[in-house]
C-alpha cells in the first residue's frame, strides 16, 4: 500500500500505485472471467464428446451463445443506467451467472443454462468495466493505462479458468469442470461485496429515461460520438469473426490436426489455451513500457491506430496457421506453430481489445455509461455470431484455405479502422478539451 497526489492536491491511499477499487474490480473480473473461460474451454469438447453433437451444429450453438452472451449487456446496460444503478446489476448479474454455471452441471438443462449465463453476464459485464473510468479524475495520467492493468486481470483468471476447469473436466468429468466454474463466479461476487466501500460511488440515483437525455448543446457533438462508436463496432464486429475462432475451430484444430506430444505425455488441447491469457500477464507490462516511453517521445499511437495494429498482428498470426496448416497436408502439425500462434495472436489482442474497451469508457455520453460499455459488448456479439457461421466452413474447407481466410477478414478489420483514425482524433481532441474544461479552477 502507498499514497499518491489526487487532482486537487489530496493524498490518496493506494494499492500498487492505483485506487483501491481498481484491485477490487481487478479480482471480482478475475473470477468471473475464470468461471466463462474456464466453461468456454470445455464446451466444444462437451458438446462433441457428450453430448454427440455434430462439428457444425457445436459451432453454431458456440457461436449463437457467446453472440447472446455479448448480446444482453445492451439491455443490462441500459437497465443499470435508468433503474438498478452499477452496483446492484453487478450483484445481480453475478448471483444469476452463478447459479446458470451450476445448471451446467446436469445435461438436461444445457440449453437453459447457456440462456441463464449470457442473462447474467448481460447486467454484471457492462457495469463492472464502466466503474473503472470513474475511479479517476479527468486529467489523472493513470488513466489511459487502467484499462490494460485490467485486463491483466481479466486473463489471470482465464489462466485459472481454463487451467482448473479443462483439467478436471478432461480427465475426471466434465461436470466437475462446469461446478468449478460456479464456484468462481461466487468467489468474484464475495469479493465484490466486501470491497464495496473503495468502489467508485454512484454519481447519482438511477433515472429515468427523460433525465438522461442530454443537453442541447451537447447533442452534437454526442450524435459525432455515437456514429465514431458505430463505426468501430462495424470493424470490430469483422474482427470477431476471425479473433473469436481461438476458442471454436482453433480449438478443434488442437485436438486434431497437432501433435501434442511433449516429453513423453500428450498434451491435453485445451490447455494450448492457456497460452493466450500467460501471454497476455507476461506481455501487458512490457507494452506499457513501450508505450510510455513512445507517450513521453511524442511518438504515440492514436487509439485506432493501435487498434488497426492488433488487427494486422492477429491477420498475421492466422497466415501463420494456414502455413502451418499446407506444411502438414494431411498429416499433424508440431505443437510449436500452435505456440507461435498464440504468441502473435495475443500481442495484436493487447493492441486491439483493451484499448477498445477504454476508448469506448472515456467517450460515453454522460449518464450512459453502461449502455456505452454495453455496445462494445454488443459489437462482440454480433462478431461472435459471425464467427458462428464463419466456423462452419471448417467442414467444407481445407485447414490452410481457412486459416488463411481468417488473416483476410482481420486485414479487413484493420483497413476499416485505418479509415476511422482521422475522425476520431477530432471526436478524442474534442472530448479531453471538455474534462480539462471541467477540471479547471
Amino acid at each position: 500500500m502507498n499514497h499518491v497526489t489526487g487532482a486537487e492536491g489530496t493524498a490518496e491511499k493506494t494499492w500498487f500505485g492505483q485506487p483501491r477499487g481498481l484491485t477490487i474490480l481487478f479480482l471480482t473480473n478475475m473470477w468471473e472471467t475464470f468461471s466463462y473461460y474456464g466453461m468456454r474451454a470445455i464446451l466444444v469438447y462437451y458438446m462433441t464428446k457428450t453430448l454427440l453433437l455434430g462439428q457444425e451444429h457445436s459451432s453454431t450453438i458456440y457461436g449463437f451463445y457467446t453472440s447472446f452472451a455479448y448480446f444482453t449487456p445492451i439491455i443490462g446496460g441500459t437497465i443499470a443506467d435508468r433503474w438498478l444503478g452499477k452496483h446492484r446489476a453487478v450483484i445481480i448479474g453475478a448471483s444469476v451467472m452463478a447459479l446458470g454455471h451450476f445448471m451446467m452441471a446436469f445435461e438436461p438443462a444445457f440449453y437453459f443454462a447457456l440462456a441463464t449465463i449470457a442473462l447474467g453476464n448481460g447486467l454484471f459485464l457492462p457495469t463492472l468495466p464502466s466503474q473503472v473510468n470513474d475511479l479517476y479524475k479527468a486529467d489523472d495520467p493513470r488513466r489511459p493505462w487502467a484499462y490494460n492493468i485490467y485486463y491483466v486481470g481479466v486473463n489471470v483468471g482465464a489462466v485459472l479458468g481454463i487451467l482448473i476447469c479443462s483439467t478436471l473436466g478432461e480427465t475426471i468429468g466434465w461436470h466437475w469442470g462446469f461446478g468449478a466454474a460456479g464456484i468462481g463466479m461466487l468467489a468474484g461476487l464475495t469479493i465484490y461485496l466486501a470491497g464495496g466501500k473503495y468502489l467508485p460511488p454512484e454519481s447519482r440515483a438511477p433515472a429515468p429515461a427523460a433525465a438522461i437525455a442530454p443537453a442541447p448543446a451537447a447533442r452534437r457533438h454526442d450524435w459525432q460520438t455515437v456514429q465514431l462508436l458505430l463505426g468501430i463496432a462495424l470493424a470490430v464486429v469483422v474482427f470477431r469473426g476471425a479473433y473469436e475462432q481461438v476458442g471454436n475451430t482453433v480449438a478443434l484444430w488442437a485436438d486434431s490436426g497437432v501433435d501434442r506430444a511433449f516429453g513423453g505425455i500428450n498434451i491435453p488441447a485445451g490447455l494450448f489455451q492457456l497460452l493466450n491469457p500467460l501471454l497476455v500477464i507476461m506481455m501487458t507490462p512490457l507494452l506499457l513500457i513501450r508505450w510510455r516511453r513512445l507517450a513521453d517521445a511524442g511518438r504515440e499511437h492514436s487509439p485506432l491506430q493501435k487498434m488497426a495494429i492488433g488487427a494486422l498482428v492477429v491477420a498475421v498470426s492466422y497466415a501463420l496457421l494456414a502455413v502451418a496448416a499446407a506444411m502438414a497436408g494431411e498429416g499433424l502439425a508440431h505443437w510449436a506453430w500452435l505456440v507461435g500462434f498464440f504468441l502473435i495472436l495475443t500481442l495484436g489482442e493487447l493492441y486491439i481489445l483493451p484499448t477498445g474497451l477504454g476508448l469506448f469508457a472515456r467517450l460515453a455520453p454522460q449518464r450512459l455509461g453502461a449502455t456505452t460499455v454495453a455496445s462494445w459488448f454488443l459489437a462482440n456479439s454480433a462478431g461472435s455470431l459471425a464467427a458462428g457461421q464463419v466456423g462452419r466452413l471448417w467442414s467444407y474447407m481445407s485447414h490452410a484455405y481457412f486459416f488463411a481466410l481468417l488473416a483476410v477478414v482481420a486485414t479487413a478489420a484493420a483497413g476499416l479502422l485505418l479509415l476511422l483514425n482521422r475522425p476520431a482524433r477530432r471526436v478524442v481532441e474534442a472530448r479531453s478539451a471538455e474534462e480539462n474544461a471541467a477540471v479547471a479552477p
